[in-house]
């Protein structure tokens, strides 16, 4: 059977090696990507106008009436269309800034950000003649979930490959990179929507285990994939048993044990946050730093077990955020205006920003082995940044979310695991390491558009994978 195993990955040393020992880039670099992905989504949203229309092929015109041609359509041929379109605009110029084109991110920002406010600017005039609602504050929500989903799926597979810049896979201890931000990004964002943020009727800890058993199947079935398989895995990341799926879990039934109404749910993440990151000062870092093991449970996971404080701390955090910029006293049904939520977005991205450099300098650097108070802080001045950018949409008039969005955010788990799978597969029969760069760059698009193609259908057939 070992041997079997074997012969599924015999580069995996390999490419454990490939993903190992890095340091990261900078955090002007990863401001920088935080700001080039929330573009190319207000640039879809500003043109979105171009929809296809039964019958008559992509619109020439713009026409008020245009944009609801599909949605008024039940052909699946032009909805395959449209999602073509979306991939065009979104998916593929993304992937091509976290490979081919890594060295060009700043320039590209200016390029983005002078197309972004030609249109506001050209709309703005125009709108005096044809006026035209923007988009609420929860679809722009929306839209921050599919981004962070969406950078997330193709960074799994892309890492993989020599194409993808080094500096962009997860750092081995200390640093900051774009993959490091993932799951920090992932929990926050449930956080800021969750049913606490929204005040919901409170969850106890039957119903919390019920909901969260899925993840923790998903977590011993990833478990058992990846042993059966011999399949490449990072110890360091989050030790030899631990995974992604389990951190999840623990996070739900901690918050669902402890349960605080949110106006003051972040001040008790603040106090397991400061708690955790003196314990970590204190002597704790050079533990979960360190390559040596015990033979219990704890010893080999050490790196997702410790982790679950700061993860924790940061999911209270953005419960009460959430509450305060989104739902307030209102009802889960009822939300903030745009333009109250949009001020306080951009100065909170602002102060974690300065909260962080001044964290990573004067107390411990960031760390996403350790879920440290730096690394939370990077993840709430990142998030926020995405999200104060995608408010942008906001001020151009006619903005449209487009039917991939639709599609990712009304499947996010199920495009999620989507990716993996597809990730796995394509580890497991690609020699990744070895590909050229034109050979990983087509694997890599092939990749994203069955992703895309696949949860689009799913959509169009009201195929939902949802646990809770």
């Amino acid at each position: 059977m070992d041997s079997l195993s074997k012969s599924f990955n015999p580069n995996k040393r390999l490419k454990e090696e490939f993903v190992s020992n890095l340091s990261g880039s900078s955090m002007l670099e990863i401001a920088a990507l935080s700001t080039i992905v929330p573009l190319l989504f207000v640039l879809r949203h500003s043109v979105n106008r171009f929809r296809y229309k039964a019958g008559s092929g992509f619109a020439r015109t713009l026409t008020k009436k245009a944009d609801d041609a599909l949605v008024g359509s039940k052909s699946l041929g032009n909805y395959m269309a449209a999602l073509t379109v979306d991939f065009l605009f979104i998916v593929l110029p993304m992937l091509l800034f976290l490979t081919v084109l890594a060295e060009w991110t700043f320039m590209s920002i200016v390029f983005l950000m002078v197309l972004v406010f030609s249109i506001a600017a050209k709309r703005a005039i125009a709108s005096s003649s044809y006026p035209e609602t923007s988009l609420s504050l929860r679809t722009i929500i929306s839209s921050y979930r599919v981004a962070v989903m969406v950078v997330t799926c193709l960074c799994i597979l892309a890492v993989d490959f020599r194409i993808y810049p080094r500096r962009y896979a997860k750092t081995e201890t200390y640093g900051t990179s774009l993959m490091d931000l993932g799951v920090g990004s992932f929990i926050l964002a449930n956080s800021l929507v969750s049913r606490q943020a929204r005040k919901v009727s409170s969850v106890n800890l039957k119903s919390a285990i019920r909901s969260t058993s899925p993840l923790l199947l998903l977590g011993f079935g990833r478990l058992l994939f990846t042993n059966t398989v011999d399949y490449q895995l990072h110890t360091g990341e989050y030790g030899v048993h631990w995974n992604f799926f389990f951190t999840l879990a623990a996070v739900s039934i901690l918050t669902s044990v402890i349960n605080v109404p949110p106006q003051y749910s972040g001040i008790l993440g603040l106090a397991i946050l400061i708690g955790y990151q003196s314990w970590l000062i204190s002597g704790l870092n050079v533990y979960l730093i360190s390559d040596e093991r015990g033979t219990d449970i704890v010893s080999k996971n050490k790196e997702g077990i410790f982790s679950i404080l700061g993860y924790w701390a940061m999911y209270l955090v953005g419960i009460q955020l959430g509450y305060y910029l989104f739902f307030g006293n209102h009802s889960s049904s009822r939300m903030r205006s745009n333009k109250w939520a949009r001020i306080r977005v951009f100065f909170l991205s602002l102060i974690f920003w300065f909260i962080t450099v001044v964290l990573d300098r004067h107390v411990e650097r960031v760390s996403r082995r350790m879920c440290n108070m730096a690394y939370v802080t990077l993840v709430l001045a990142q998030n926020f940044q995405v999200l104060a950018i995608l408010m942008l949409s906001d001020f151009i008039s006619g903005s449209k979310i487009s039917a991939l969005e639709e599609a990712i955010d009304r499947n996010l788990l199920g495009t999620f695991l989507l990716a993996n799978v597809l990730t796995g597969l394509v580890n497991l029969y690609v020699d990744t390491l070895f590909a050229t760069s034109l050979s990983a760059l087509l694997i890599l698009l092939v990749y994203a558009y069955v992703l895309s193609i696949i949860v689009g259908i799913a959509d169009f057939y009201s195929v939902r994978l949802k646990f809770w």
